[in-house]
């Protein structure tokens, strides 16, 4: 059996961590303008939420992507 680490190569995990800052960058931006535009109550959890969700099923994504179990290819 290989152990997990030697199976993942060194450029491979050089571009997780350039997607993760990457997409942190951009949900940390979707975040400010939700606050900056200032919707009403309901709206604004909703919209939280929605991100949110996106966010951990994207960072999921992408560390079942670097075991090789990717349920989408971006």
């Amino acid at each position: 059996m290989t152990p997990f680490l030697a199976a993942i190569s060194g450029q491979e995990i050089v571009n997780v961590f350039v997607w993760l800052i990457v997409a942190a960058l951009i949900f940390w931006l979707l975040n400010w303008l939700i606050g900056y535009v200032g919707l009403g109550e309901p709206f604004l959890k909703i919209a939280k939420v929605v991100l949110g969700v996106v966010a951990v099923l994207f960072i999921v994504n992408l560390l079942l992507g670097l075991v090789g179990h990717a349920p989408v290819k971006f």
